[in-house]
């Protein structure tokens, strides 16, 4: 069955669609790819093969997809339990659909965010309603609009490599119960704006500078020059190939030029170390990073790292880098994956426990504070270190208080007792 067999074609969507008035521009995101002031290109292929840009989009989708991902249930007293009899738990947990696992699809949908500031999902759900399927919808085919009674729905484009089954092409209506969405940052708050064409500028010049240092040294690492004659030569074209074909290239570097018939060789233009170019290059990575929120050392530049901040970045990493976008995925598949009756009973949340945990020594002095004052057991800790719980019989699951411990209203009562009993008191004493 195709995985498009459950939407109604474009053709036979309400009337009232083709007179929207109101759309919304956000949609509209390609016009704001294209020359860049460097004029050089940008749009998402172009800026992938920027390593910076590969690297920011790669760590955070890898980040976010390799979190274990889970729905729980609101349990008593403010407590959670995993739902694992809850049919979306296997879908987001191991399986979205057939065709890939858990880590392909959040990555494929976290890469379309970063990139694109939009992550689509095909929503298919059986005959009760339950959500039996994720599948990823290509941004750039996706177009998000309002009726004429301003409710929202979605036109997706839909091509041969869409679905290999059905080979009917074009326009497919999607009303917002059959579409997760993920959006980031946008001017409406429905549709978010790609932080590519929003910088295209600073990843054009990084390219620019790219491309430059890489045409710098495959004409020798030297900027061009003239060959200077006392008189009027008769066939410079063939003095500039006869130049070109020994001196020009890295491979032909450092060679012994000779100059025939008066000729002078005079270099033109500034060095690569005048025009600051090493430092542009520095300067343009940091600026990537900076649309991305990652730090600078994840992506490679250690200048200003060291081992006494890394680990604080890191953890800064997680809390102001992840989170933002772990709330945006939490929030839109609860808004969409839950009926209103279980958005009530049913959470959805990602563990980031592995990624804010310090050193060993750390993490061992925080865990026995916790055990010291009964707000984490044995198996606590021995779950969040990937151990083997230990049997309730042997203790496990005991909360121990440090016996020197009392509330302040009872500070002092033995010493009132004794005073009231004074031989009860020694009796207890002598036992």
């Amino acid at each position: 069955m195709s995985i498009f067999s459950r939407f109604f074609q474009a053709r036979d969507k309400p009337e009232e669609l083709r007179r929207a008035q109101d759309t919304l521009g956000g949609s509209r995101f390609s016009f704001f790819f294209g020359g860049s002031t460097s004029g050089k290109p940008v749009n998402e292929r172009t800026a992938l093969q920027m390593t910076a840009v590969y690297s920011c989009v790669r760590i955070l989708s890898e980040a976010v997809a390799g979190l274990p991902l889970h729905v729980y249930r609101y349990g008593e007293n403010g407590s959670k339990v995993k739902a694992l009899d809850h049919p979306l738990y296997r879908l987001l947990h191991d399986e979205p659909n057939p065709e890939m696992t858990s880590f392909n699809f959040r990555e494929t949908l976290m890469g379309h965010l970063l990139l694109y500031g939009n992550a689509y999902a095909q929503i298919i759900r059986n005959g009760k309603g339950e959500v039996i399927g994720l599948y990823p919808l290509m941004p750039t085919k996706m177009t998000v609009d309002r009726d004429s009674k301003g409710q929202i729905y979605y036109l997706y484009t839909r091509g041969s490599d869409d679905s290999p089954v059905d080979d009917e092409n074009g326009q497919v209506y999607l009303p917002p119960d059959q579409v997760l969405h993920i959006p980031g940052l946008g001017y409406d708050g429905i549709v978010g704006y790609s932080p590519i064409a929003m910088a295209k500028n600073a990843v054009g010049m990084a390219i620019a500078c790219e491309e430059y240092g890489a045409k710098f040294f495959a004409n020798d690492a030297a900027p061009g020059g003239v060959l200077e004659h006392p008189g009027v030569l008769k066939n410079p074209d063939k003095v500039r190939e006869s130049w070109n074909k020994l001196f020009r290239g890295s491979a032909n570097s450092h060679q012994i030029a000779v100059l025939e018939e008066g000729l002078k060789y005079q270099p033109i233009g500034i060095s690569p170390e005048q025009a600051q170019f090493l430092d542009t290059r520095k300067f343009q990575i940091n600026e990537i990073a900076r649309i991305f929120r990652v730090p600078p050392h994840m992506v490679g530049d250690l200048e200003k790292s060291s081992f006494s901040n890394i680990e604080q970045q890191s953890l800064e990493f997680v809390k102001y880098t992840l989170e933002p976008w772990l709330i945006r995925w939490e929030q839109s598949m609860a808004r969409r994956l839950f009926s209103d009756s279980e958005k009530k009973e049913y959470f959805i949340r990602h563990n980031v426990e592995g990624l804010l945990r310090g050193d060993y020594a750390s993490r061992m002095n925080g865990y026995a504070v916790a055990r010291q004052n009964g707000w984490m057991s044995a198996n606590d800790i021995r779950e969040l270190e990937n151990l083997d719980r230990i049997p309730p019989e042997l203790g496990g699951d005991l909360y121990l208080v440090n016996g020197s411990m009392t509330k302040l209203s009872d500070a002092g009562a033995f010493a009132k007792t004794a005073e009231t009993n004074p031989t009860e008191t020694e009796e207890q004493t002598s036992e």
